[in-house]
């Protein structure tokens, strides 16, 4: 049974309007979002391309260590070839600075931009919003959805690294860019709270896409729109002339990760990006929720 057909009424029977004061949230509403976000392919696509990643970035490093006799490079690639040379467990670190700027936030903006967008594009919209969970409880169930996608999608990320670094290098004790060394499962839980951190740091995307979902009725607009300025914020960021908004802008921050790999670690950048991701979650769905529950759905 299509959702459509499971939400829309019984035949020769009207919708029933909400009455004031009857919405409530409801479990199951998450539960339904949630589940229906991670059935469908196009959701499973993109956990894939997400888990892919670090398994090319892992195999490329082998290939080159062994070209290079074990030696970690030949000195001509990035310098993070050598440290997941050396330790399994920096693939993960690694696979998270190369899907964050690009991947992860393309992911999260096609599942953001879909949110609203595609329910109204296939007619479901309408009969979702007789539900007596109301519209700023159903704007919320897709947002808490969408922010549950932005912590799946990391961890696979770093999931689909760790697998792979400990199938293909050794694992051992850390050395930290501050020169360091750490036990390795202190590096398994500071690898852990990079991934907590990476996930936040989607918000402001998560937001914005929900935002740009409420917009219009084409998810593949939404989708496109909010993928689009994504890119964009990242041109804007850099670009040197520009250099006085790029702390204003979502991306900014995002690499700020790295430094909970210093001892004692540096907190000044990560707080400024989770302020910054909050503040643009707090905005966008501010705006969203506006829109929303004005909204004439005719869909």
């Amino acid at each position: 049974m299509s959702r459509a057909e499971s939400q829309a009424p019984p035949a020769g029977t009207a919708p029933r309007a909400s009455r004031p004061g009857s919405a409530r949230w409801s479990p199951d509403l998450l539960r339904s979002e949630i589940a229906l976000t991670f059935r469908r392919w196009r959701t499973r696509v993109l956990l894939a391309v997400l888990a892919a990643v670090p398994v090319l970035v892992g195999v490329a490093v082998r290939i080159q260590v062994g070209r290079s006799g074990g030696g970690g490079g030949d000195g001509r690639g990035p310098a993070f070839l050598a440290g997941i040379a050396g330790n399994g467990l920096f693939l993960v670190f690694t696979a998270l600075a190369v899907t964050l700027p690009v991947f992860l936030p393309m992911a999260v903006g096609v599942i953001a931009g879909d949110a609203v967008a595609g329910e109204a594009h296939t007619g479901t919209l309408r009969y979702l919003l007789v539900a007596p969970a109301g519209r700023g409880r159903l704007l919320l169930a897709k947002f808490v959805t969408v922010v549950v996608f932005c912590l799946a999608g990391t961890l696979v990320v770093a999931l689909s690294a760790l697998a792979t670094g400990a199938l293909l290098f050794p694992l051992g004790k850390v050395t930290l860019l501050s020169g360091t060394s750490i036990s390795l499962g202190e590096g398994l839980l500071r690898a852990l709270a990079i991934a907590g951190v990476v996930a936040l740091s989607l918000l402001g995307v998560a937001a914005l896409g929900l935002f740009v979902s409420t917009l219009t009725d084409s998810g593949v607009a939404a989708m496109a729109t909010t993928v689009g300025l994504v890119l964009t914020a990242q041109i804007l960021d850099g670009i040197p002339q520009l250099q006085a908004i790029g702390p204003y802008l979502f991306p900014h921050y995002w690499l700020s990760f790295a430094d909970l790999l210093r001892d004692p670690v540096y907190w000044d950048g990560i707080q400024r990006d989770l302020g910054l991701q909050a503040l643009y979650a707090a905005v966008f769905g501010s705006v969203a929720w506006a829109r929303f529950t004005t909204r004439d759905i005719t869909a």
